[in-house]
């Protein structure tokens, strides 16, 4: 609900809206509104919050409507459970030679974006609503508010400028329909509502929690036999993205590993803590983070060395996965050879101080993008006079250089300088081409694909002009630089003479083509149901992009202080668009990767959040990154992007935690189960293994 409704399900949620001139005088409004209480029962744990006999924080929950790839079940929290059925676990692990289990714990996480969520609203007297919103996906908001509110999607106008950072935390809606509801009451007068850092935390959303139970089994050579998993999401009070987390945990549940036997049970749980919604990586930082850990167990129970291990069961082009579908192309084992190189795997290195344990660790991650198997993209491309080019796009741009891409794939089609392309802002779902959201690390694929798709329209309009009035083939013709040249007659035609314009004939006696505007859309159409009960389909996703990750860290055993001094990130990108954008996405994301390994939102008792400020909440800057950041790819073109090419924009943090915690172990020989690995817990392990051996 835009304001709570009947119950308040968890700190932070709205539950009246004062309007004001000042926000002095809005503060002191603020203070006349009472609200009568009645305390009910709540659960903060996903494991309690499971259980049949806890008490229901969503009474209502078989009344609500769901698509039909959901199932929660109605009469208790399970808003989402999703099933994996392959083989039989059960017989494969009676069979296994070594087994490996335990019980993962994450934290919930802020995503921490400098710029704050900011709406402006603005309603007419004739109920239009303009609202001005830092929006990761405008026609999402736009489509979730007017459903909402009950108005026509053409009464509701959704302007998103460029965006300060993103993560997921600006995919959905959050405060921006109070906004709008506000706007409503004083009719003609713009509202802003604009949060704090403390509103940030405690208003916003956050990753979600997670408790995972994870066993697994192999052969006396290292293969991978069988794979039991639980995944209890902590969903928060709502969940919005939540429950397509735990799906696409689901169906990626083995991660990048070749598992013939797999019982898997994924489920998004109703919690009285923040709503737990879309975060870079989408599901799998949280689900890797055990998973990492076991097979470095596993690998050590039968005397195999952690790379040798994941080079016996990565995941291949062709194999069949766990959901059923066929591996889209890939090479898993070049990234894990160039992560090994790169920190020189094989070498032993010394610390650098009497005080410290050095160590190196190994991670390998998957990620499909997750999204429904309908979500479109469209774009059209536009000549100016001067033949100047604007790209028109509903994708967002929040620091990934989506924009970029985009000219860049307009110019290479248009046979036009880079320089000469302009992407149109701000998004404007008045005037924008419709984009179905900025998630999933989808823009540089299904974005880039629509505007491949427009330029090539446009391409093809400018080609059939100049063709048919030299009465030459299309084949013959091809445009550089800006120029249309026939190979056939070695004419040429500049384009900032025939785009807006048209050509005359030969003859004079009339004109050909006109305005040159290319439209393009894609929609990936391929995209299959998986069965309810076993979770096996045709094609559960599009496809994956793979990675590599490992480290090289110090451990303080006076501090407990960890120092990373070299992380090596190599990821299938299909093909490179743009290899500088590439180099800083893995750089970011591996200093955001140990951001999350570090810190964790602390709650108290009463389920609120007590530290919510940047002096509390140590998020990674400048200072922390390590000494050295080697990044490079690989490049497996797949079937249905341009070019070959896929995204990378979330995967390059997904296993970073696992890698640091894998090195820390190799460093001091414990293993932690739990996030964060800050330095006074890891002390507190250092002090009680030193205990332990004394004894």
């Amino acid at each position: 609900p835009i304001f709570a409704y009947d119950r308040v399900r968890v700190y932070g949620e709205p539950v009246a809206g004062v309007v004001a001139t000042s926000e002095d005088i809005a503060v002191e409004a603020v203070k006349l509104v009472e609200v009568e209480y009645e305390v009910l029962p709540a659960i903060y744990d996903p494991v309690e919050s499971a259980q049949p006999d806890a008490p229901l924080i969503h009474p209502d929950l078989g009344s609500y409507s769901v698509v039909n790839f959901i199932f929660p079940e109605p009469g208790t929290n399970i808003s989402e459970h999703f099933k994996i059925r392959k083989g039989d676990a059960e017989a494969a692990f009676a069979a296994c030679e070594a087994v490996a289990e335990g019980r993962f714990r994450l934290p919930p996480i802020e995503h921490v974006p400098i710029e704050t969520h900011t709406s402006v609203a603005l309603c007419e007297k004739t109920g239009q609503v303009t609202l001005w919103a830092t929006s990761q996906s405008p026609f999402a908001m736009r489509d979730m508010i007017a459903q909402a509110l009950g108005i026509s999607h053409n009464k509701l106008r959704v302007i998103a400028p460029l965006v300060g950072g993103g993560f997921g935390g600006k995919a959905g809606v959050t405060m921006e329909a109070c906004a709008v509801v506000m706007a409503q009451a004083v009719e003609g007068r713009p509202v802003k509502l604009r949060l704090t850092r403390e509103e940030e935390f405690v208003g916003t959303s956050t990753r979600q929690s997670l408790i995972s139970d994870i066993k697994v089994g192999c052969d006396k050579d290292g293969n991978l036999q069988a794979m039991e998993l639980t995944y209890y999401f902590g969903g928060g009070a709502y969940n919005d993205y939540g429950v397509n987390i735990a799906r696409a945990a689901g169906y990626s549940c083995t991660g990048p590993y070749d598992v013939p036997n797999v019982k898997a049970d994924s489920l998004c749980v109703y919690t009285n803590t923040p709503v737990g919604s879309a975060m870079r990586g989408f599901g799998m930082p949280e689900i890797h983070w055990g998973l990492e850990q076991i097979m470095d167990r596993l690998a050590e129970e039968v005397g195999m060395d952690p790379v040798e291990f994941r080079h016996i069961n990565c995941v291949r082009t062709d194999d069949e996965i766990v959901s059923g579908m066929k591996m889209t192309p890939i090479d898993l084992d070049a990234c894990i050879d160039k992560v090994t190189k790169a920190i020189k795997w094989d070498i032993k290195e010394e610390p650098t101080a009497p005080n410290k344990k050095r160590g190196k660790g190994i991670a390998i991650m998957w990620k499909a993008p997750a999204m429904p198997p309908n979500p479109g993209s469209a774009a059209v491309v536009r000549f100016n006079e001067d033949a100047t080019l604007q790209v028109e796009v509903g994708g967002q741009e929040i620091g990934q250089g989506a924009f970029t891409v985009a000219a860049q794939i307009a110019a290479d089609v248009l046979g036009v300088p880079y320089e000469n392309v302009t992407v149109s802002t701000p998004l404007d779902t008045k005037y924008s081409p419709y984009e179905w959201q900025t998630v999933a690390s989808r823009l540089t694929w299904s974005m880039g694909n629509a505007v491949k798709a427009a330029a090539e329209d446009a391409r093809f309009q400018i080609l059939e002009t100049v063709a048919d009035t030299w009465d030459e083939d299309i084949e013959d013709l091809t445009i550089k630089d800006g120029i249309v040249i026939s190979f056939k007659s070695e004419r040429e035609q500049p384009l900032n003479k025939m785009v807006i314009y048209g050509m005359p004939n030969d003859d004079f006696e009339g004109w050909k083509g006109g305005p040159v505007i290319g439209r393009g859309h894609f929609m990936p159409t391929y995209v299959t149901n998986l069965d309810p009960e076993t979770g096996q389909g045709t094609r559960a996703v599009v496809h994956y992009t793979v990675g590599a990750q490992a480290v090289d860290l110090e451990v303080d055993l006076e501090t407990g202080q960890l120092e990373v001094l070299n992380i090596a990130s190599v990821y299938d990108v299909g093909r490179a668009i743009n290899p500088d954008l590439i180099m800083t996405q893995i750089e970011g994301g591996a200093v955001h990767g140990m951001s999350s390994a570090y810190e964790a939102m602390i709650f108290n008792e009463d389920g609120v959040v007590i530290n919510p400020s940047f002096v509390d909440y140590r998020i990674a800057t400048i200072a922390d990154i390590p000494r050295k950041i080697h990044g490079d790819y690989v490049e497996t073109p797949i079937d249905d992007g341009p070019w070959g090419a896929r995204g990378v924009g979330e995967h390059v943090m997904v296993q970073t935690a696992p890698a640091i915690a894998n090195a820390l172990y190799d460093a001091v020989g414990i293993r932690f189960s739990d996030l964060p690995l800050s330095a006074d817990k890891i002390y507190m392990a250092l002090e009680e293994k030193e205990s332990t051996q004394k004894d």
